[in-house]
């Protein structure tokens, strides 16, 4: 199971965007879809999905935030066909970013922003890919050419994590200043992540809450760590959300919140609600309080 898994938000539509990406994907499925009551935007879905063996949490949460490609999210593709049809089942509706085709990096490639607004970088692999989706972070704005400190600084918080192949830019390739990274590829938690930087003035999109990593904790002590480490907003930390220095959004999530949520049972629900939406760090004590119906559901 993936420690560090993609949330997405959604005005209204998680439930029918689910459906679409568990039918586009192999080997895909929804894996649990609740409804909360009582949020500030009122009663929401939250479904879970596994596509390809990776899981994605998303939430029909109001129209507070839009998709931008800033995050995106790399699909290595055996073949050719399957690039083709991937793109056939996210395009209608949708627009492209970089037109499918042939490339340098790959015979078959295509960016598009599927009609949610989702962004997909489809690529076939001649070698076997480690990983089916990678999520893919682009430094532009303010914070263009800080994606070598941002891996910098995320292996170094995340255990079990490493800095694979990065490629750089050169002279003569303004806009983009020399040495800043082209594509580079990192692990975290022995899961793969990719970065890259662009100067290009056209992109007027950043880092926001419309995607967020979710990062499953066992214990308190993980859920401090983690929180002391990347927080670096004090506004920005509400029901277990912070941003960090670059302005990625992070959950730091119990995993056992999850199945708190998932029991079925509405009453104790409620309570578990009524008790993450008061807090910022989350406090697994006093979920687990909740939950049972002890001091702090009261």
């Amino acid at each position: 199971m993936d420690k560090i898994t993609p949330h997405l938000w959604y005005d209204t539509e998680a439930r029918e965007a689910a459906a679409l990406y568990t039918a586009a994907f192999s080997d895909s499925r929804i894996k649990s879809t609740i409804t909360l009551d009582g949020t500030p935007s009122g009663a929401v879905d939250v479904l879970t999905i596994d596509l390809t063996g990776h899981e994605f949490t998303l939430i029909s949460a109001g129209p507070l935030f839009k998709f931008t490609p800033a995050i995106s999210f790399l699909v290595s593709c055996e073949t050719k066909q399957e690039v083709d049809r991937l793109w056939g089942a996210l395009a209608e509706g949708g627009a492209p970013l970089m037109e499918l085709g042939s490339y340098p990096f790959s015979e078959r490639y295509g960016w598009i922003q599927d009609r949610y607004g989702l962004s997909w970088q489809l690529m076939f692999r001649e070698a076997p890919a480690r990983q089916a989706i990678t999520p893919t972070f682009l430094f532009v704005g303010d914070v263009a050419g800080k994606a070598n400190a941002a891996i910098e600084h995320w292996t170094s918080v995340f255990r079990n994590a490493s800095v694979g192949e990065v490629d750089r830019y050169g002279s003569g390739e303004e806009p983009e200043r020399e040495g800043t990274i082209r594509h580079g590829e990192f692990t975290l938690e022995g899961q793969n992540f990719a970065a890259m930087d662009s100067a290009h003035p056209a992109h007027d999109f950043g880092f926001n809450e419309a995607i967020s990593l979710m990062v499953q904790c066992e214990t308190q002590e993980e859920i401090d760590y983690y929180w002391s480490r990347l927080s670096a907003d004090p506004k920005s930390e509400q029901c277990g959300w912070l941003k960090d220095k670059f302005g990625v959004s992070w959950q730091i999530t119990p995993r056992a919140m999850t199945a708190m949520l998932e029991s079925g049972d509405k009453a104790k629900i409620a309570r578990v609600t009524e008790a993450f939406l008061a807090m910022k760090k989350f406090d697994l004590a006093k979920l687990e309080e909740a939950f049972q119906g002890g001091p702090s559901s009261r």
